[in-house]
């Protein structure tokens, strides 16, 4: 192989690899349908963890400054109220609309799937500007595409949905980094647009997660064990973040 079609190769390699873990995350929420209650719970700290412990900082660390840092926060609010809006006038709409259900199953895997496309993207870009970059980035979104398997079909089946959309879904999620890595091989980003994009999925996330997944993994089931499972996704996030640098 020529040394100039390596790098394309490694991110094409790389970017199926993560397609490769987000779908045995989402065979497993499958698989453990009947204790959904603790997949949630476990699928809440793991989305929450992400915004603050990998997309919050590496918004700002891009960011570079102080403004910027204050400017990455206030796009994140925006996401967050953003998504809440949208959340609560698709919910004013349930008791009437049978389809309503379905948006909000829309939203939220429609949101990780858009995520996802985003850490393809930026494996291709990191090691267009550097191996020793692209590794750590990759490293750090191969750790967590499990969960964001886990979270779409979670987010599925918590709205209603069944196990044929959550599979549909997690195809969509899955397929997502590695077209984002193809993208990334022909388009770049305009200077300064990934800071406030990471920061805008900080926000989505946040809500995803605080507002939604976790709520309803404790409401059924207020158990202790519910609660152990929010702090261990929670963990596992930050020792991945921590391990990838």
């Amino acid at each position: 192989m020529p040394a100039s079609d390596l790098p394309v190769f490694l991110i094409m390699t790389i970017a199926l690899g993560t397609c490769g873990a987000t779908l045995a995350g989402g065979a497993l929420a499958l698989r453990l349908r009947d204790r959904l209650h603790l997949v949630l719970g476990f699928s809440a700290g793991a989305v929450i963890a992400v915004a603050f412990f990998d997309l919050l900082p590496e918004a700002i660390r891009i960011g570079g400054t102080a403004p910027g840092a204050q400017s990455v926060l206030s796009v994140a609010a925006l996401g967050f109220f953003g998504y809440a809006t949208l959340d609560r006038l698709i919910l004013l709409h349930t008791h009437h609309d049978p389809q309503a259900l379905v948006r909000r199953q829309w939203a939220g895997a429609a949101s990780l799937s858009a995520h996802s496309l985003m850490d393809g993207f930026a494996i291709g870009i990191a090691f267009r500007a550097s191996p020793g970059i692209g590794i750590v980035v990759a490293a750090a979104v191969l750790a967590h595409d499990c969960s964001d398997g886990m979270n779409t079909v979670n987010l599925v089946l918590k709205n209603g949905g069944s196990g044929r959309q959550a599979l549909r879904w997690l195809m969509t999620d899955a397929i997502a980094p590695v077209l984002g890595a193809a993208a990334s091989l022909t388009l770049s980003l305009p200077p300064g647009a990934m800071a406030p994009l990471l920061g805008l999925f900080a926000g989505f996330f946040l809500y995803i997660g605080a507002s939604d997944l976790l709520p309803e993994s404790f409401h059924a089931h207020p158990k202790a064990f519910t609660t152990v499972m929010t702090l261990l996704g929670a963990a596992l996030i930050y020792a991945v973040v921590r391990i990838a640098g």
